[in-house]
């Protein structure tokens, strides 16, 4: 398995393609039932004292295999300024349009299997805001009742919604969840409304609600994880359609796609592609950042937020979250 599929989130995406296609895991419930209707708001919690007293803090100077631009759109790569990185795993960023919110994955050991982070109480789903410039401390966006387990990931926000992936007692195996904020907190949990047959894996929604762009292995594709994109008729999501150019016989995967809807990111091969619309079409996508770097978002002003893993030889041993500063 090569080192782009090996990522943090990963452990929760391919969950989410291999259990919708065959079955996988189950944890047994304290009850069993429909999602809560409300879930718990954002909370602080310390982070840091999970992560191992063994674990090195990875940075700029010391990394082997640092993320590089090519051409001369943006700067150098760097990690984002403020509290949201640690010697922990920081995957799986999303940013707002705005470029102020950042929603990411954490984990404090990104040795420990899926079945025990679960149990560690801080993996999952964290926001930070930016304050003059610099992110602040991350807060926990908790979507899960007390007493209750679960693993949430896969993150994506559009207005008062938010989608993520999930696996949580009462379930069987990875689920595609929405939560809708209100009163300041994240609530109203429900399972999502995409078709099983479709094999949604990670996504992203256009700004206007209308095409739903995910990453998956259902037939029909070019090989491996292929980009497909499904329309909104009727409140209805369609059969989904393969995003043929930006295709390959290699993985292509992470899709998101840019605030004014003219770029479509991927992640394929160890780094960041990029594929603009002319005339209605997606273009055959270019390299932007490599090696080590995946999971692209971009805020209104071009800014692009991604995962940068560290390597110690072949062992991942770490994640952070990177910015490159449209110039």
């Amino acid at each position: 398995m090569n080192r782009q599929r090996v990522t943090l989130l990963t452990l929760i995406g391919l969950q989410l393609l291999a259990i919708l296609a065959c079955g996988g895991i189950t944890i047994t419930p304290h009850a069993t039932g429909e999602p809560s209707s409300t879930a718990a708001a954002s909370a602080v919690v310390d982070r840091q004292a999970k992560i191992p007293a063994s674990a090195v803090k990875y940075s700029p100077a010391t990394d082997s295999a640092p993320p590089l631009v090519t051409g001369g759109e943006y700067e150098k790569p760097v990690p984002v300024p403020g509290k949201v990185n640690t010697a922990g795993g920081e995957d799986s960023p999303f940013i707002l349009p705005d470029g102020n919110t950042l929603y990411f994955f954490f984990t404090p050991d990104v040795t420990v299997p899926v079945e025990k982070q679960i149990q560690d109480g801080v993996t999952g789903i964290y926001v930070s805001t930016k304050v003059n410039g610099e992110w602040g401390e991350p807060e926990r966006v908790v979507l899960q009742d007390k007493m209750k387990l679960a693993l949430d990931g896969c993150e994506f926000v559009l207005g008062e919604r938010m989608w993520f992936c999930s696996t949580r007692e009462g379930y069987e195996g990875v689920n595609w969840f929405t939560a809708d904020y209100r009163n300041g907190k994240w609530q109203n949990v429900q399972i999502a409304d995409f078709n099983p047959e479709y094999k949604v894996g990670e996504l992203h929604i256009t700004a206007d609600g209308n095409e739903l762009y995910f990453a998956s292995d259902r037939p029909g594709g070019k090989g491996k994880l292929d980009i497909w994109v499904s329309n909104k008729v009727d409140g209805a999501w369609q059969e989904p359609a393969n995003v043929a150019n930006v295709n390959t016989a290699d993985s292509e995967g992470w899709p998101a796609i840019s605030p004014d809807g003219n770029e479509l990111w991927i992640t394929r091969n160890y780094g960041i592609w990029r594929s603009v619309k002319v005339n209605g079409e997606w273009q055959t996508p270019e390299q932007i950042v490599s090696p080590l770097a995946g999971e692209a978002t971009v805020d209104e002003t071009g800014n692009l937020y991604f995962v940068h893993h560290f390597y110690n030889g072949e062992k991942m041993v770490e994640a952070d979250i990177y910015v490159a500063y449209k110039k």
